[in-house]
């Protein structure tokens, strides 16, 4: 597996982008990896790792690139309440441009996931770009909330996804909660759009985090299996072609 950080210019901004290809020759399927909170960490960055150990180019933007320790002081706020939705999209938009000209990607199979604020942005993704054929959200929180100048949340922005979707939800998770999955699933239903949601017993928020207090090993490694085929199956297999 090879890593490196890329840059890639969005509106004027230059974003980082951490990125991981497989051994061998491609053109492989490729992951768009959505960071949480705390940025492209560690943990996000295993996971790209993971995924190219599977056979997938990986790409994680770095989705805080247009704030400063500086600005978020002078707004009082934090880098995440300091995100905008159309920004998130631009960011988003321009990863996935780069993994279609990057020699080493197929070009029409290209997936996404991420984990709490990125598995809304997951969401948000899959509703505004159709080139993805494949989005697996963990614990997506905030669905119906629209972040700065955003005038549609991503569950407002539900009909235009068209690519298949797989989302964990921890059992006693409260920001995505149970009540929540259940309204996710009558409107994706309602719309027709092919899903399989997952809950996870006791698992809370972040369990598939092995940096955080919340980590369950064993909802972890079954999310994750699930995870493997059903992008094997979407981006992989006949039904990808």
């Amino acid at each position: 597996m090879a890593f490196s950080w890329e840059k890639l210019e969005v509106n004027g901004s230059e974003m980082p982008v951490y990125m991981t290809v497989p051994d061998g020759d491609g053109p492989f399927p490729a992951v768009v990896v959505i960071q949480a909170a705390d940025g492209v960490d560690e943990f996000i960055q295993t996971i790209a790792g993971r995924l190219a150990d599977e056979g997938y180019a990986a790409v994680a933007p770095s989705l805080y690139h247009r704030t400063t320790a500086e600005i978020e002081k002078a707004k009082g706020k934090t880098r995440r309440q300091l995100l905008d939705d159309p920004e998130i999209v631009a960011d988003v938009n321009a990863a996935v441009e780069f993994l279609r000209q990057h020699p080493s990607v197929d070009r029409d199979r290209i997936g996404v996931t991420g984990f709490c604020m990125g598995g809304r942005v997951v969401w948000l993704a899959a509703a505004t770009n159709p080139k993805f054929k494949a989005a697996v959200p963990y614990y997506g929180g905030f669905m119906m909330d629209c972040w700065g100048e955003g005038t549609q949340s991503p569950f407002d922005l539900s009909d235009g996804i068209n690519c298949p979707i797989m989302y964990h939800f921890g059992e006693i998770d409260r920001n995505p909660s149970l009540e929540d999955m259940a309204k996710f699933d009558e409107q994706l239903t309602r719309l027709g759009k092919p899903h399989q949601f997952y809950t996870y017993p006791d698992a809370d928020h972040r369990f598939a985090d092995f940096t955080f207090t919340n980590y369950q090993k064993a909802a972890d490694e079954l999310a994750w299996s699930r995870t493997l085929e059903f992008f094997a199956a979407n981006l992989k297999g006949a039904s990808a072609a």
